[in-house]
């Protein structure tokens, strides 16, 4: 049994894991990577496997980065089942044809720069109704009951808590009559018991491996209270002084848990009624499948609803879909919040928003999630003093806040307590869905708090049960000693890796005749370019 990391590993986007099982290969998500231009360019490469022989594909949760590029399987040839819960598989229904609108979005505005310097058009990733195909594929599963993947291979979801039907999957495996069972444990993005709406992370009482997700592996959220009351105080300054308030928020799981906080504030007299807006047509239609599915919700939810108070909805809140109304909202100097997306800043309605607020010493920006490096949102967090938005230099002047209170991801004390809840502790963990130095901090605390065998995986690196684990730990003890300049031991890693991503890709790829050719004669000038490295070495 193998399992290859495909994204997610070091770096916090782009969740994929390949698990070969000699007789069935299937995928642990299949997401996007975003963040910066060079993460966007990884979408575009062809997938290391055969879309074709991927028997099934097994989804954590809606999120873009752990969904996104289903569309783009699909469009290959893949042909089996997505297995998500029932709630992931209605979220999904709307966020990737979403996606495919943004792709032809994006496509089409790079297209009309190179057709003005008469270059060949780009073709999008994929298309709204390429998306709109692969629905067809989801079978949506309950919680905590027992599915077959494909024979030898069985899960059974659980509450991850970090967005409507997120789930932690328990995976077991058996690759042959003979041969016994293997349990993987797969976290998925675990949330925090401050969450609001969903339930909190189950834990788990045995597994052989672990696969972690690090985002906060480093360090610790505020206590919700302290988010709510930084919130409202927030928001009784513009009702006092003036301005608007601005909230870069994902469209699902945080949109729908700023409203229950604001509707939590008014409900207890801690602010007075105002104008919220909406401002995201997806943002949107998830609150409406949240209010669908209230069955999942947590136990504080649910005794609102047996009130006959519906903790999604309070006066004042209104929902902006179409562009004339958005576009008017920029009228408006005070008093009104205003939520929109994307939450890193990087698209949508939100950057017009932000110019016409970044420069108003009265506004107030709230950033209330993730701001992966390289984005809008990250510069503007980081005290940025101007910022270009559509061409245009802007200043800051606004007030800026960073509320990480509200993140849906576990911080370093949530982890560390859900991996310290197996009883039976696991042969390796796995440490991926972070960036490269938060994921190596928390695998050395992981090593020192728990004694567990952590280990950061590399994109593209490929672990075999067995003898290979060891294999793996001896790798990174070399690398950990090395007394060669960081960059230098660095830049040598890749290129070890690089080696490993190439063999990799030939033993799932079939080639022409022509291509082996042309692989040949590359790699000839690769070793040229070695041994010319290593005389210069000697020298």
């Amino acid at each position: 049994m193998k399992i290859q990391f495909i994204g997610g590993a070091r770096t916090v986007t782009g969740s994929c894991y390949v698990l070969d099982t000699g007789r069935h290969q299937i995928l642990i998500d299949c997401g996007m990577f975003q963040g910066n231009k060079e993460l966007d360019q990884w979408n575009e490469q062809d997938f290391p496997f055969d879309p074709v022989k991927i028997a099934a594909v097994v989804l954590t949760h809606a999120h873009i980065d752990h969904s996104g590029l289903i569309p783009k399987l699909c469009k290959q040839g893949f042909a089996g089942s997505i297995i998500a819960t029932h709630s992931t598989a209605e979220l999904c229904s709307i966020m990737l044809p979403d996606s495919g609108h943004i792709q032809e979005a994006e496509a089409e505005w790079y297209n009309r720069k190179r057709r003005r310097r008469g270059r060949p058009e780009i073709k999008p990733l994929y298309t709204e109704e390429d998306a709109r195909r692969c629905l067809s594929h989801f079978k949506g599963i309950p919680y905590d009951e027992y599915t077959e993947v494909v024979p030898g291979i069985t899960i059974r979801m659980r509450d991850a808590g970090h967005i409507l039907g997120s789930a932690i999957v328990e995976m077991w495996v058996k690759e042959s009559e003979e041969s016994g069972t293997c349990k993987l444990v797969f976290s998925g993005d675990l949330g925090s018991k401050r969450q609001a709406i969903v339930k909190d992370p189950a834990f788990i009482d045995e597994a052989d491996y672990v696969f972690i997700e690090s985002t906060y592996g480093d360090r610790l959220h505020g206590e919700r209270v302290d988010r709510s009351e930084i919130l409202g105080g927030i928001v009784r300054t513009i009702q006092e002084q003036g301005g608007n308030i601005i909230i870069p928020s994902f469209s699902v799981g945080r949109t729908q848990e700023i409203i229950y906080e604001l509707s939590e504030l008014l409900h207890k007299g801690k602010i007075a009624p105002l104008p919220v807006f909406v401002d995201n047509p997806l943002a949107i239609e998830a609150t409406r499948i949240f209010r669908r599915n209230q069955e999942v919700f947590d136990e504080e939810s649910q005794q609102y609803l047996r009130q006959g108070v519906d903790p999604l909805s309070f006066p004042g809140l209104q929902f902006v879909e179409s562009v004339e109304e958005s576009q008017r909202l920029n009228r408006v100097v005070s008093g009104t919040i205003i939520i929109s997306s994307s939450g890193m800043c990087e698209a949508g309605r939100i950057k017009h928003h932000l110019k016409h607020h970044l420069w108003r010493p009265k506004s107030h920006i709230v950033f209330v999630g993730y701001q992966a490096q390289g984005t809008l949102g990250r510069r503007i967090v980081d005290g940025a003093k101007r910022v270009r938005i559509f061409g245009e230099d802007i200043k800051v002047s606004a007030q800026i806040h960073n509320i990480e209170g509200f993140s849906a991801h576990a911080d370093q004390a949530g982890l560390l307590e859900w991996l310290a809840g197996f009883v039976r502790q696991p042969k390796k963990v796995f440490i991926v869905h972070g960036e490269e130095d938060v994921s190596l901090h928390f695998a050395k605390i992981v090593n020192e708090t728990l004694g567990l065998d952590a280990h950061v995986p590399y994109r593209f690196e490929t672990v075999t049960y067995g003898e290979a684990i060891e294999v793996t730990a001896h790798v990174l003890a070399e690398k950990e000693q090395s007394e060669l300049p960081s960059g230098l031991a660095h830049a040598l890693e890749n290129v070890k890796l690089a080696s490993l991503e190439v063999q990799n890709i030939l033993q799932s790829q079939a080639l022409s005749s022509a291509q082996k050719q042309e692989v040949l004669e590359r790699l000839a000038a690769c070793v040229e370019a070695l041994e010319q490295m290593a005389q210069d070495c000697e020298v």
